[in-house]
């Protein structure tokens, strides 16, 4: 057997490092040398660190405990995954050096939590108590990256999960990567956080790095010459990348996933860091379905979709409605997409929504669904400037009708392939990213002169 490599154990936002003392224990049970598993500490709770900060201030760690091409294998927990994403995709020329990622409830996509944390009683329950220039900061800036649908984890997510070329992929130059969250929830006081579909803190479809991409196009030409919506779905890494699913643990929430390893979760863990190729990445896939299977059953299950809205000139649509249906012989079937919804504080035409696909398959089997449209509705809050596109409702001859008060919407078809098995757009435990794009233009639209600039 090949010598081990050394393993890195990066914990969350508001953490210590002695919170991974317990996995420490068990790698060196394991046959781990206690000198290689390097425990990694970070400042959290102090407003001017961001989580690229984070992710430059563990490059120099590293140079501390190894060399610049050492091969290393990384277990992180929470926010530890956003910051050895950014590290990653930072730094990618040494991206061959990780050679295994393992996310114990990984915040791959945020926390529903961490808009809570930036207010008075974020810093009075979890702000710093140590008195100095930080005391009973925050963490503002990494909070703002932790947000549901923040800029930074769409980003991100469009640097390393959605370019042409996947980025985790089989081969040497990339990190076999597994993904493991407990399914229980918090007790006692702190049960008053838990969230349906949660391990208290971060979601479980917000975990995997399988995610999939949707861009809407509805926008015109300068000259206002309209033409077919381009509907696209990326070419999505999902195609040729490593799956990197989640794998439940039902007997572990967000805290007790660090302080008890054991039993499924600590056999599953070991094994990973056993894994040397793709036949043994496929085997662990394996036996992981079988040893999780009990914790799938009966729990639901839940998708999310981060959506962000912009005109053409790539500028924000702060004030806008998305709404899913079926159309089924001429009637319409509403699908529950915004019932949980959570728009980004910084931005809000970047908003995150959760849906339990559980009930959805109970009027979809599957996720099939015949038909699938999109509503979208958009307003500039004035009668001076509105949105337009193309496809819609209010679309007449008459320039000064066309969006009246400024409101604007449209109703799309999505392609046929979204409402078929294997390519449909429901899938769970994972992270749908839509971007839409609209035209932003003084009203009325298409006729001199206009109400915002004219010659007097």
């Amino acid at each position: 057997m090949p010598p081990k490599n050394p393993v890195v154990l990066l914990h969350g936002y508001s953490d210590r490092g002695l919170s991974f003392k317990p996995w420490q224990d068990q790698l060196v049970a394991a046959g781990h040398d206690r000198d290689q598993v390097h425990i990694c500490e970070y400042r959290s709770l102090t407003n001017e660190v961001t989580i690229k900060d984070l992710a430059e201030g563990f490059d120099r760690a590293l140079r501390t405990r190894m060399a610049p091409d050492q091969p290393f294998d990384a277990i992180v927990h929470s926010t530890g995954m956003l910051v050895i994403r950014s590290w990653l995709t930072t730094y990618a020329g040494r991206r061959g050096r990780l050679k295994r990622l393992i996310g114990l409830a990984p915040a791959t996509n945020g926390s529903p939590l961490a808009h809570r944390g930036r207010g008075y009683l974020g810093a009075i329950f979890k702000g710093n108590k140590i008195p100095g220039t930080d005391f009973m900061e925050a963490g503002d800036r990494i909070l703002d990256g932790l947000e549901l649908g923040s800029r930074f984890t769409w980003d991100l997510a469009h640097e390393d999960l959605l370019g042409r070329a996947p980025f985790y992929r089989p081969g040497p130059e990339s990190p076999y990567v597994f993904i493991l969250c407990g399914t229980a929830r918090f007790t006692g006081l702190k049960a008053i956080v838990n969230e349906p579909g949660t391990d208290g803190t971060v979601r479980l479809a917000g975990c995997s790095l399988d995610s999939q991409k949707l861009t809407i196009d509805l926008s015109v030409d300068a000259q206002g010459k309209g033409r077919r919506n381009r509907i696209a779905a990326s070419e999505v890494a999902a195609r040729t990348a490593l799956p990197m699913p989640l794998f439940p643990i039902g007997d572990k929430n967000h805290s007790t996933i660090l302080s008890a390893p054991d039993g499924t979760l600590r056999d599953l863990v070991l094994a990973a860091l056993r894994v040397e190729d793709d036949t043994a990445f496929k085997a662990w896939h394996a036996t992981a379905e079988v040893e999780t299977k009990a914790a799938r059953n009966g729990m639901d299950e839940y998708q999310q979709f981060v959506v962000r809205v912009q005109d053409e000139r790539g500028d924000p649509v702060s004030d806008y409605f998305i709404e899913l249906f079926s159309m089924q012989q001429g009637a319409k079937q509403r699908i529950d997409f915004d019932l949980d919804v959570h728009a980004y504080r910084a931005d809000p035409s970047l908003r995150c929504f959760h849906i339990n696909l559980t009930r959805l398959y109970a009027d979809f089997p599957g996720g099939a669904v015949p038909e699938l449209w999109v509503r979208i509705i958009a307003s500039s809050g004035s009668e001076l400037v509105g949105y337009h596109g193309l496809n819609s409702e209010r679309v007449t001859g008459d320039p000064e009708a066309r969006t009246a008060g400024g409101v604007w919407d449209a109703e799309v078809k999505l392609p046929e392939e979204f409402g078929k098995q294997g390519t449909k757009l429901f899938w769970p435990f994972t992270t749908t990213f839509l971007e839409v794009r609209l035209n932003r233009d003084p009203m009325p639209f298409g006729a001199v002169p206009n109400k915002v600039c004219y010659f007097v």
